[in-house]
């Protein structure tokens, strides 16, 4: 048995990869190309042609095929066999033997591996590295994968202090539980979210009934029912405030280009580019 799968049977680790390959299922142009918006609007680009691009634990792959599509030489890699294999479905489909996307399995964690990629335009890892259990750790050996004058982009949860604390225990609580409570975990959330969202509505004297999306798709390009159950059971083991992170990064040689901040539970998004390395 793989470390992974011990983790996972042991209940430390949500089985993500399995979780977004019945994302794979649902995904359609509309989708692809919402995941191509995103990339375009936070990276302050039109396309990515001739940049190297690299996505850091993968997941189903829709980021990856969204930056080859436009135009990037892509490395793709997660620590999830599943995930691994979703992000290879998705080349199958749109790039089949297509050499400039490299799809391999590996952990952020390994500085010899890291070591062994290059340097990249883009660093992607969005809502990834927290789940690491070793945040700031994975955040070090990611910030060297940049060319001087690139840009890496991710997203962390929003450190909300207690709050952020019980949560985590809700996640441990959902990945150490039988699959019946799982699904109860789930739909309770779920339910509670769109209450708190219908009285907010409410308050503001609108319709309190949520807008009709029969396609399901989130601003991303992924899916609601996806995104939930990944926010639900994904472990939840590091947190950061965007003071913390700036800092971090102000440290390393890097500005802030971008910031998506949230003000609950979420993820704070970033963008920033490595400074250009004087030449000495």
């Amino acid at each position: 048995m793989s470390t992974h799968q011990k983790e996972i049977a042991e209940g430390k680790r949500f089985e993500f990869g399995k979780n977004w390959s019945r994302f794979l299922t649902c995904l359609d142009e509309q989708r692809v190309a919402a995941a191509e918006t995103s990339l375009q609007r936070m990276l302050e680009v039109h396309d990515l042609s001739g940049k190297r691009f690299l996505e850091i634990g993968c997941g189903s792959g829709l980021f990856s095929l969204a930056a080859r599509r436009l135009g990037a030489v892509v490395y793709s890699f997660d620590y999830d066999p599943q995930s691994v294999a979703c992000t290879a479905e998705l080349k199958r489909r749109y790039f089949p033997g297509d050499v400039l996307w490299t799809i391999e399995e590996g952990s952020v964690l390994d500085q010899g591996y890291l070591a062994s990629l290059g340097l990249f335009d883009v660093v992607y890892s969005w809502g990834v590295l927290h789940h690491t259990g070793h945040m700031w750790e994975a955040l070090d050996h990611v910030a060297p994968l940049v060319a001087d004058e690139g840009k890496q982009f991710i997203a962390i949860y929003n450190d909300q202090g207690g709050v952020s604390r019980r949560w985590a225990a809700i996640k441990r609580l959902y990945n150490r539980s039988p699959r019946p409570v799982r699904a109860l975990l789930v739909l309770a959330i779920g339910a509670g979210f769109q209450m708190r969202a219908a009285l907010g509505r409410l308050a503001r004297l609108r319709n309190p009934l949520p807008r009709k999306q029969p396609t399901g798709v989130r601003v991303r390009g992924m899916w609601a029912w996806n995104d939930l159950v990944d926010w639900v059971g994904g472990d939840l083991k590091g947190v950061a405030t965007p003071e913390q992170i700036f800092d971090f990064y102000r440290e390393r040689g890097f500005v802030l280009q971008r910031l998506k901040t949230d003000r609950g539970l979420g993820c704070n998004e970033y963008v920033f580019q490595k400074a250009k390395h004087p030449q000495g």
